[in-house]
Parts: C-alpha cells; sequence; structure tokens
C-alpha cells in the first residue's frame, strides 16, 4: 500500500496487502480500481482518493529499543521537524488553536463536492464515534446540516457550550433546555490526570519514532514541566471565539487573503467572511489526535460500500523499506485492546487505505516489544472481534435516519445520546432557538450555513450550461440562505443571492426555456427541499422512530431511535427515507409571471444594497407605496426638435468612455465597491425583465402596457447609465434594443389612436413593486433621458417622429465605433425599422395631403404652400426610406415605397386640376401630365427593383395594378378633358390611345388571382373607350376616305373585344347594354350613308343580330331586379331586420336601376327603328320573298307591334321581361346562349 502523496492533486490508491514491497509502483498504474477489503466471509467495499494532503514526505518509523521509557522526551520533542512539517500548519488556516477538520471548512475548500456528490462531510473522528454508537456506552454529541443531499457533522462539545453561555448569556435557552429535559444535574466534568499522562507519553513515543537514533535525549525538568503543561492545554479544547456579529471592516477585507474570501457569482467577493475564523469553534479536539495536532492533515474522498464521505483525518502514516505504509499505535501491555479500539484502528486504516497497523506495546512507559497486523486482520484480534458487515449496516442506517429527518436546508439539528443511554435523538435547535423567549438567541452556526449555501449555489451556477437540472436545487439553496441572514449584517451575501435567483431565469432567449421546461420542472434533487415547504406528516414508516412509552421530553425531538441495536438490523431505517418532492423550479411558459418572478428578486437585492449605503442621498424622502405621475404635458409646436436635442444629449451620455467614476454616485455610493458592482447588475436586470415584458405585451397588442414597460426599462437603464463609468458593448447592444423597441411601441400607439383612452389607462397603472423599484432607480437617478421618447402622446405624427427618432438612435448608436463590428445583425433589423417608419410618416404627411385636397373638392381653388410643404415632408421620408432599404438589399420594401412616391406624384397631379369659373372640370393641364408621368416613372422603377413575379408576386401584382390604373386614369384625363386649346386633335387622339394600350398591355388577363375580374373589366372598358373614340372619327371625320376605312375597322375591332370582355364579367350587365347600343348606332351610322337598298339591309339585319345579344344584358338585369325585389319582400316579413341587413352587406353591388332606365329609353327606339326599317325595305323589295323570308318580315311586324303597345309605366321587371320575350322571338336562343347566359 502506497503512502497518499502530499500534493493537492487528486489521487486513487489501491491497496494490495499480498504484495507489500512492490506496491509503491503498483498504485498509481491501477489508481481506478476499488480497494476491496475481504475478511473472511465478510466483505465490504472501500475506497478513498486524497483530495488534499498537508503532511510532510512519509518516512521510515524508527523502532525503538527494548525498555525505552517514553516518559523522558526527546530531544526534538514539540520542536519543528521537516517530517513533520510546520509545526500547526493545518489546511484552514494558520492558528495553531483552530479545528482542521470543520465540516464548513472542508466544504468550503471543496465546494464542487457538496450538494449532490458527497452524502457526508465530518472529521474522522466523528465518523468513527457515529459507527461505534451501538458498542459504547459514551455520549454522542453533533450538529447536523444539510446542504442538498449532503450533511455536514461536526461535534458540539455541550460542556464547552455551556461553559461558554455562563460566561456571555448566549444559549442559555438550550442550557435550560438541556437541564430541564435531559439531565438534571448537569456539571463540567474534568478530564483525569492519568489521561493528561497518556496523550503525553503518546506525544513523546512519535517523536522518538521520527528521531534517526531513537534514543532518549534528557531535557531539563522545567522544560519538561512546561512542555507537559503546554501539550496539557492544546489538548484541552479549542478557546472560544465571541459570536460572529457583523462583518469585517474593508481594511480587515484586503487583509484577508484572497482564496479564504467566499467569491460571490460573477460580482467578485462576498463581505469579507474568512473560513475559519467565522466559525463557531463548537468541536471537541477529538480524544485520538494522535497529540501532534495538525501536522499531518489529509482531507479523503471516502466511498464506504454505497456511502460517499469527504473526511478530514492527521492520523500519522510511517513508510519505507518493506512497509511503504503503515500506521503506528502505542498500546499500554495491560490493556487488551477492545472492539471500540479495533473498530478504531480498522477505521482509521480503511480512510486513509492504509494496509497494515503496527502496535507498540509498553507498561508503565517502557517498551516492551512491536506488532505488526495487517488492515483485514483487525476485526478478527482477540477480544476485538466485530463484523465489518454489521459496520456497514449501521452506517447505511445511521445516513438513512439522519436523511429522512434532516431536511431542511439552514437548519442546524442536534444529534444527542446521552453518556450510558441506549436512546438517539434529534432535535431541530433552529425551531428550538425561534420558540425561545430571549432575544440572544442568535445561532452561531447561521452565518456559516448561509454562507456554505451561498457558496454551493454560486458554484452550481458557474455549471449552469452543462447541468440545467440543478436550477430548482439551486433556488432552494439561495431562498434558504436568504432566509437565515439578518439583512442589516449581512447586505452583500443576501443581494448578491437575489441577483443569482434573478439570473436563474434566462430572459434572453426565451424559446429555449421554454423548450427546456420539462428538465428545468423536474430540477430539484430528492433531497433539498425548501424551507417554505410544509412538512408532511408522520406516517406509519415515520411513527417507527417513536414509541407511545417513551417519556415526555421527546415531544421535542424531531426523531428517535428507541434502542442503538436497531442500528445493526439491516436495512432497518432504509425504508423510511422517504422521497420527498421536488424542488421544481418555477417555469412558466407565462413570459409576464417569469419576470414579475426576476423583478421581484431584483428588488430586494436592491433594498439590501440601499440598507447598506451609511450616507443617505439629498432626495426628498418618498414613499414607495405612493404612484409616481406619469402626467403628459401638452407638446410645443416644436415637439419633434424637443426629441432631436434628447436624443442626441442621450448618444452622448450613452458612448462609451474610458474613464471609470470617482465620485460617489448620487446615493453616495462609492464606485468600485461591491454595492456598485451589484447594483450595477441588478439595473440591468431590471432592464431586461422590462424589456421582455414590454416585447410580451405588444405581442398581446396592449400597447399602452408595452410602453409603460419600455418606459421602466429605459429608466433601469438611465440609472445604469448614471453609476457607470463605461458601458460595455453587451449593454450598448441591449440599449440599441430597448430603443427599437420603444420605436415599435409609439408606432403601433400611432396607428391605432382610436384606442387611445384604453391605452392611456394602460400606461397609467403601476404595481406597488413597479413604484419601490423606480424610488430605488430615483436614488441614482432622476431617470428623465428618455422622458420625451416613453410618453404617451395624443399626436399621432408627434409619436410616429418619436418612433423615428427612436429608430434613428439605435441606428446611430450601432454604426459608432463601438459596435461597428458586433451589431451587424441588429443593424440590418435597425435599418429595416427606420425604412418602414419613414414610410409610414410619409404616408401620413401624404394621407394629410390627399384630405387637404378633398376639402377642396368641387371649389375653384389653386395649390397652397401647406399641401406643397406637405408633399416635400412626405416624398423626403419615402427618399430616406428608400436609402434605408437599399442599404440592406430590400428589394421588395424599396419597391413598396417608390410605389408609394408614384401614388403622391397622382395626388399632386389631381391637386393641380384646373377648374373653371363656372365649378367644371377644365383641360387637362401640363403640371397633371407632368406628375402623372412621373408617378409612371416610380412605378415602373418599382417593377425594375422587383426584377421578375416570381421575386414576391403580391408586391409585384400590385404594382403592376398601380402602373396600369395611372396610364388608364392620364389616358382617360386626355380622352375626356383633352386640352384642345394646346394640341391638336390628332395628336391627342394618338396619345390617348398610345396611353391607352400601354395600360392595356399591364393588364394581366390570364393569370388566375384576386384581380383578375378588375383586369377584365378594364381591359374591358380600355377597349369601349378607344371604340367610342374611333367611333366618334370616323362620325367628324371629312375627307381623307382612307382614313375614315381604318377609324370604321379599328372601331368594330375594339366594339368587339369590349363586348367578348363584357360578357364574360357577370356584374357588368350595363356597360355591355351601353357598348351594343352604341355599337348597333354604329351601324344605324354606317346605314345612313349607304345607297343600295341589298346594302342597307344587310347592314340593318347585321345590326339587328348586335340588338339580339343585348339578351345577355337583360338576362342579367332580369336576374338582379328579381334578387333585389326578394330582398325587399324579406325584410317586410322577417322580424329580424338587423340579420337582413347585414346579409345585404355582404352582397354583390347594386344594379343600378337609374342606369338601366336611361339604357332601355336608348335601346327601345333604336330597336323600333331597326324593325320598322328592316319591315320597310324587306316590303319594299322588288324581288319577290321567299316564304322564309315572309315569315322572318311577319315576326318582325309582330316584335314591332308588341314594342309599339307596351307599356312604359309597368314596373321596371316587366319591361325588361317583355324585351326579353321580344327578343327571343326574333332570335330563339341556342345552347351555347343558355350556357352562357346561366353563367
Amino acid at each position: 500500500m502506497s503512502v497518499v502523496n502530499m500534493s493537492s492533486q487528486d489521487k486513487k490508491t489501491d491497496p494490495d496487502p499480498g504484495h507489500e514491497e512492490d506496491h509503491s509502483s503498483t498504485a498509481t498504474e491501477d489508481n481506478k480500481q476499488e480497494a476491496v477489503i475481504c475478511l473472511g466471509n465478510n466483505e465490504v467495499k472501500s475506497r478513498a482518493v486524497v483530495k488534499y494532503s498537508a503532511a510532510p514526505p512519509p518516512t521510515s518509523y524508527a523502532l525503538l529499543q527494548e525498555k525505552t521509557d517514553l516518559k523522558l522526551p526527546p530531544a526534538n520533542w514539540l520542536r519543528e521537524n521537516a517530517h513533520l512539517g510546520p509545526a500547526g500548519t493545518t489546511v484552514l488556516g494558520t492558528s495553531r488553536k483552530s479545528k482542521p477538520f470543520s465540516s464548513f471548512g472542508m466544504a468550503y475548500d471543496f465546494i464542487d463536492c457538496i450538494g449532490d456528490d458527497v452524502d457526508v462531510v465530518s472529521d474522522s473522528e466523528n465518523i468513527k464515534k457515529l459507527l461505534k454508537i451501538p458498542y459504547s456506552k459514551s455520549h454522542v454529541s453533533m450538529a447536523v446540516h444539510r446542504v442538498g443531499s449532503t450533511l455536514l457533522l461536526d461535534e458540539l462539545d455541550i460542556q464547552e457550550l455551556f461553559m461558554r453561555s455562563s460566561q456571555t448569556g448566549d444559549w442559555t435557552w438550550l442550557k435550560e433546555f438541556y437541564q430541564r429535559l435531559i439531565d438534571q444535574k448537569w456539571q463540567r466534568k474534568k478530564k483525569s490526570k492519568e489521561h493528561w499522562n497518556e496523550k503525553a507519553i503518546l506525544s513523546k513515543f512519535l517523536y522518538y519514532s521520527i528521531n534517526s537514533d531513537g534514543t532518549a535525549v534528557p531535557v531539563p525538568s522545567d522544560t519538561d514541566q512546561a512542555a507537559e503543561e503546554g501539550c496539557g492545554t492544546a489538548a484541552d479544547g479549542p478557546s472560544w471565539p465571541a459570536t460572529f456579529n457583523s462583518s469585517t471592516t474593508d481594511s480587515e477585507e484586503s487583509a484577508i487573503p484572497k482564496e479564504e474570501q467566499v467569491d460571490t457569482y460573477t460580482l467578485g467577493h462576498v463581505s469579507s467572511v474568512p473560513k475559519e475564523q467565522n466559525l463557531p469553534t463548537l468541536f471537541n479536539e477529538g480524544e485520538n489526535s494522535q497529540g501532534l495536532k495538525n501536522d499531518f492533515v489529509r482531507n479523503i474522498l471516502w466511498t464506504f460500500e454505497d456511502i460517499h464521505m469527504l473526511v478530514g483525518s492527521n492520523m500519522p502514516i510511517f513508510g519505507g523499506g518493506r512497509y511503504p505504509a503503515v500506521s503506528l499505535r502505542l498500546r499500554d501491555n495491560n490493556k487488551p485492546i477492545n472492539i471500540l479500539t479495533g473498530i478504531d484502528y480498522w477505521l482509521d486504516n480503511l480512510m486513509c487505505n492504509v494496509p497494515e497497523l503496527v502496535m507498540c506495546f509498553h507498561v508503565n512507559g517502557i517498551v516492551q516489544k512491536y506488532e505488526m497486523i495487517k488492515t483485514e486482520d483487525i476485526p478478527d484480534l482477540e477480544n476485538s472481534t466485530f463484523s465489518t458487515r454489521v459496520v456497514k449496516d449501521i452506517a447505511q442506517n445511521i445516513l438513512s435516519f439522519l436523511k429522512s429527518n434532516c431536511t431542511k436546508e439552514g437548519h442546524t439539528y442536534w444529534l444527542f445520546k446521552a453518556s450510558g443511554s441506549d436512546i438517539v435523538k434529534l432535535y431541530d435547535l433552529t425551531t428550538l432557538c425561534e420558540e425561545a423567549a430571549e432575544d440572544k438567541c442568535q445561532n452561531p452556526f447561521t452565518l456559516p450555513v448561509a454562507v456554505l449555501l451561498y457558496k454551493v449555489a454560486s458554484n452550481m451556477m458557474l455549471k449552469k450550461s452543462q447541468n440545467r437540472k440543478n436550477y430548482g436545487t439551486i433556488r432552494t439553496l439561495l431562498l434558504n440562505c436568504a432566509k437565515l441572514l439578518d439583512e442589516e449584517r449581512h447586505p452583500q451575501i443576501i443581494a448578491s443571492a437575489h441577483y443569482m435567483l434573478a439570473e436563474l431565469f434566462q430572459l434572453d432567449d426565451v424559446s429555449e426555456d421554454e423548450g427546456n421546461g420539462e428538465s428545468l420542472r423536474g430540477g430539484g434533487s430528492e433531497d433539498s427541499y425548501s424551507d417554505e415547504e410544509e412538512e408532511d406528516d408522520d406516517d406509519d414508516e415515520t411513527c417507527s422512530y417513536r414509541s407511545s412509552s417513551e417519556p415526555q421530553d421527546d415531544s421535542k425531538a424531531v426523531a428517535v431511535i428507541k434502542s442503538v441495536w436497531e442500528l445493526s438490523v439491516p436495512e432497518k431505517y432504509k425504508s423510511t427515507h422517504q422521497i420527498r418532492p421536488n424542488c421544481a423550479f418555477p417555469v412558466s411558459q407565462d413570459k409576464e409571471e417569469k419576470c414579475r418572478l426576476v423583478l421581484s428578486y431584483v428588488l430586494k437585492g436592491l433594498k439590501a444594497v440601499d440598507n447598506s449605503i451609511k450616507k443617505e442621498s439629498d432626495l426628498p424622502a418618498a414613499d414607495p407605496s405612493t404612484p409616481i405621475p406619469l402626467k403628459y404635458e401638452e407638446r410645443s409646436q416644436n415637439g419633434a426638435g424637443d426629441v432631436e436635442k434628447e436624443i442626441a444629449l442621450l448618444l452622448d451620455r450613452v458612448g462609451p468612455c474610458n474613464k471609470e467614476l470617482k465620485m460617489p454616485t448620487r446615493s453616495g455610493m462609492l464606485p468600485g465597491t461591491w454595492q456598485h458592482r451589484i447594483k450595477l447588475q441588478l439595473f440591468l436586470k431590471a432592464s431586461r425583465a422590462y424589456y421582455v415584458l414590454s416585447d410580451a405585451a405588444s405581442n398581446l397588442l396592449k400597447h399602452g402596457r408595452a410602453l409603460r414597460y419600455i418606459k421602466l426599462a429605459l429608466q433601469c437603464h438611465d440609472a445604469y447609465c448614471s453609476i457607470s463609468g463605461c458601458l460595455h458593448p453587451e449593454v450598448l447592444l441591449f440599449h440599441c434594443q430597448c430603443l427599437s423597441l420603444c420605436g415599435d411601441v409609439q408606432l403601433m400607439l400611432a396607428q391605432n389612436a382610436s384606442n387611445r383612452a384604453a391605452y392611456l389607462e394602460e400606461y397609467s397603472y403601476q404595481t406597488k413593486e413597479d413604484q419601490e423599484i423606480l424610488h430605488c432607480l430615483h436614488r441614482e437617478s432622476s431617470c428623465q433621458a428618455f422622458s420625451m421618447a416613453t410618453d404617451l402622446a395624443p399626436d399621432p405624427e408627434y409619436q410616429l417622429i418619436v418612433s423615428s427618432k427612436c429608430y434613428e438612435a439605435a441606428h446611430d448608436l450601432l454604426t459608432s465605433g463601438v459596435l461597428k463590428d458586433l451589431g451587424q445583425e441588429q443593424l440590418g433589423q435597425v435599418l429595416k425599422r427606420l425604412g418602414n417608419i419613414r414610410n409610414e410618416i410619409g404616408v401620413f404627411y401624404m394621407n394629410q395631403a390627399a384630405a387637404m385636397q378633398a376639402e377642396k373638392e368641387g371649389v375653384r381653388r389653386s395649390v397652397c404652400v401647406a399641401e406643397q410643404e406637405l408633399w416635400k415632408k412626405s416624398f423626403s421620408y419615402f427618399e430616406k426610406g428608400m436609402q434605408d432599404f437599399k442599404m440592406i438589399s430590400d428589394s421588395i420594401n424599396t419597391a413598396l415605397l417608390l410605389c408609394n412616391i408614384g401614388r403622391l406624384m397622382r395626388i399632386c397631379a389631381q391637386a393641380h386640376c384646373v377648374v373653371t369659373s363656372e365649378q367644371s372640370r377644365g383641360e387637362f393641364s401640363p403640371e397633371e401630365a407632368l406628375y402623372y408621368n412621373k408617378a409612371i416613372d416610380y412605378y415602373q422603377r418599382a417593377l425594375k427593383s422587383l426584377g421578375c413575379r416570381e421575386s414576391h408576386s403580391a408586391v409585384w401584382d400590385s404594382v403592376n395594378w398601380e402602373l396600369s390604373t395611372t396610364y388608364f386614369t392620364l389616358a382617360t384625363l386626355l380622352q375626356d378633358y383633352a386640352p384642345l386649346s394646346r394640341k391638336a386633335q390628332e395628336q391627342i387622339e394618338r396619345e390617348v390611345t398610345e396611353t391607352m394600350m400601354k395600360s392595356l398591355r399591364y393588364c394581366d388577363l390570364h393569370t388566375e388571382s384576386a384581380r383578375q375580374p378588375l383586369y377584365q373589366y378594364r381591359a374591358a372598358t380600355i377597349h369601349h373607350r378607344l371604340a367610342s373614340m374611333y367611333h366618334s372619327c370616323y362620325r367628324n371625320q371629312v375627307g381623307d376616305e382612307s382614313v375614315r376605312k381604318q377609324h370604321k375597322a379599328l372601331a368594330e375591332q375594339h366594339y368587339s373585344k369590349a363586348v367578348r370582355l363584357f360578357v364574360s364579367l357577370s356584374d357588368a350587365p350595363c356597360e355591355l347594354l351601353r357598348t351594343l347600343l352604341e355599337r348597333v348606332a354604329f351601324a344605324e351610322f354606317t346605314m345612313a350613308g349607304q345607297n343600295s337598298s341589298a346594302v342597307k339591309l344587310k347592314t340593318l339585319t347585321g345590326a339587328l343580330e348586335i340588338m339580339s345579344e343585348t339578351r345577355h344584358a337583360f338576362k342579367l338585369i332580369h336576374k338582379e331586379l328579381l334578387e333585389q325585389q326578394e330582398k325587399i319582400l324579406t325584410a317586410e316579413d322577417s322580424d329580424k331586420p338587423e340579420e337582413v341587413h347585414e346579409g345585404s352587406e355582404s352582397s354583390s353591388s347594386e344594379l343600378n336601376t337609374e342606369e338601366v332606365v336611361k339604357l332601355i329609353g336608348v335601346f327601345e327606339p333604336s330597336f323600333s327603328f331597326l324593325l320598322l326599317q328592316l319591315i320597310k325595305l324587306s316590303t319594299a323589295s322588288k324581288r319577290k320573298l321567299s316564304g322564309k323570308e315572309e315569315e322572318q318580315v311577319k315576326i318582325y311586324k309582330n316584335v314591332y307591334s308588341s314594342l309599339l303597345r307596351a307599356e312604359k309605366s309597368v314596373p321596371l321587371t316587366q319591361r325588361v321581361s317583355l324585351f326579353l320575350e321580344l327578343l327571343d322571338q326574333l332570335n330563339p336562343p341556342t345552347g351555347s346562349d343558355e350556357a352562357r347566359s346561366s353563367s
């Protein structure tokens, strides 16, 4: 077995008792194997890993000569020795009186092990005492603390405790409780002179064993006497330091070594809590300290069966030669080894992986002989036989008992067994302390327990990315830590704990939190419980710890073991080690609930910091319960300019700087202190929480609430800037996000101005928590830097400008030197927002110009200066927006802005419309033509920006439609209000034709879309207008016959196309009827110029065929008239007119009956004229008519007669029905006609 190394690195050793000589070379090769100790039929598993060792390199022990007198001190006694290391040096400090193996000290040093990995942390002497309980009659008194699933055990020296109580008055309640219920005749027991003699002999023996010559060197008697007195003093237990009542001063903090202070999570050092000095020294030195005190200190991770323990041992280990690792013991030959001594030696060797034990026997201090025993043979020694299996069962039962009942973190439990008693009781001293009436009932364990809870949580937080399931445990640890401490005395730890609690909620990546909700919900360790949980009532199993026949004093005990021999029964208490509910981390899908938790922790942290600042600010004391008014002040005409000035000041203020603050802050806080560091983090965390709340409210369309939250977020950021010397780039990036969100909210408020009353109510509401946080902010800053940007203004224009300025400020920050390379992704988003808001402002001014123009409708007017200013503003914002979108290569939005500029140009054109003195429309002006052509240019640029329809079909179709509309409007105005005073008729006709054909070119008749019927209607209208124009030209043209023929052909062509397109539409019967009647009139005019009767007859027959085509239009008209009548009748009979009204609104556009009556007024005479002329020409013909022709003439006469006799006063529906009958007589409908009409 190799001796454990002195290095601080972990090293696992593998004992191999069968190969003692070679073991030093093989120990490290097989260092991952468990050390299994086989003892006959008994087998236990034991493995030890040295975590730390302060012992010197192992040296061979000196075999003392027989008859050596150990009562005589050696020359090196109590002197520093190279083999022993510096006398008194410990792992925890340099104080000779400090206890090397307090569980808190070990927990601080090996914080990674605490919480889950280790079951027990304690001195090896305490472990041995617990495992010897069934065999020993001596008393047991231990303090037990729980941290996660780890138990910390320390000996609680009741005698020393009560001696201290008599002097200071502390713990009087516990002394009275002890005397009343446990030991009524308590008095301090003094150790005998024989005890101190044995300690002195043992000390001299060990110094002899490391002396090279092994001889006794006498020393003067006065030195001997002084040494024995010194030894007795050292063994009398540590001195009792004063209870830790306050944190060290700043000067003390600077004097404390860095490694001895408790680190905070990312915030530097907590308020200087030195490890050992602040721990209550209630611990006994231990009976078997070997007389060398702390010279062989080592910390070992010992696994005994399935129990993982972190133990401290100072057992001397010697090595060299044939025996590389042995423990050395001194025994009185007159006193046989008993079972307690055997267990003691066996456990010591197991913990330190020492394979052999060397015992030196003496009689009255005279050395007699040496004997070597293997570790696995110790349980079988004469008079000391014990079962290792039983010891294993005792260990498992005690652990189960403690874990089942020591459930509250932060509480101090007392495990007590009176001397000579078989009953073991467990008390909750924290609960008893709280029940005590005295004021001085401070538990000296409170601070070290709280600090340890904090350190374990902090250590887990550093590993949170690796193991997020620990969040529940971390939360429990921190809540209990904060609950234990007094805010006035330990504000730094409380503030840091609440900051870490807030940090548990990851606000930056909400989707990640939600995605891992399941793992976080199961985040608690099975043995970590919150103090807020109610204790379960004892069930049948738990009641097995108690007995109805027990005396009254058991009522104060948490649990009782009725007999120590129960511990020897295998798994006696294992079934009662209940698995309590997990400390589930409260992960809510509700963002608001999550942020509210964060803000509650932030507020507690801020209060702790503020209370620790001695100097009060000069601010008047504000009442946190009084809401801070959020009044809106009327804006001046220069409101936009005020915003620009404020944003400019803001940019100057938040820009990065290289200078640290040197002067105290507004509250008197000094830069660089822990208050300053934590407050910075808390302000930033609060700002992030309010940002998330604002974003969530905005998504819910609660824009008033969103503005209130982003105002608070920016106020937190303002306070952060006030106390920060320079801003980290990440903070600046977050500030840009806040400004962008503020811009978003102001934009939404401007777009929903009609709901301002509801938004104002949301904006004005404040929770008490928000008021208190704002009060904390005002201790450091006036929080007015962003007031202009976050006020709820009644003016949409002002809100739009504020939104724009917020985006501009974010853009300026992102393009500054510090963030130029870091914020590229965010810069793209801000540019998109900036382009969008500039588009919105441009549209706002454009709509204002259109409204101003609409007010002058029908009134003779000229373009006023106000209109022109609105056009300039609108155009300017559109131009800037286009530049923003071009910077991020956003061709789609660029096209949309070009489209909006095109619309602005059309509004400008409409404003230049000339109105004559008779209030009628004048000629089409050159200004109108200029602006319409500019509009066409911008629309064409928009199409060019898109490239092709596939890039974005919806935008492409929209721009295409607007371009076609602009061409159509331009052509219509040219045609209807021809500028004949400036241009020739032929030139105007040519321009109209060209413009109409361009409009027709952009009419997409083939692509199926929602606009297809609109395109068809426009194309039909274009053909109808062109046909009408050529019809007019044909009528009025004099001279060139070839030109007239061309016009006639074009008119026929366009009339034919217009009719075909109108027929394909089911909702344009009047337009179809008008086109057909114009076409008939065109045929009549053509006939008037013909001389031959045969030619005239042919023309009239063709005109009558055209007239027959009106049957389709009349069928559509008749159908719509019937539907109107049915609706009227239904409305009269119905009891629910509201429903009819709603239904009527959803129907297609109503038929224009006035237009129908006018068209019928044209149709009847034209129809009569055609029939009359046909009858005349047919009967006047010299050629004899055939039978078929005679029959046709007869039909003409009957239809003409019926038409003449028709009543003009009958309802319109009947008149239309008559026309349908007459048209059917002329030309019975074919199947295709029926199908077309039904469609």
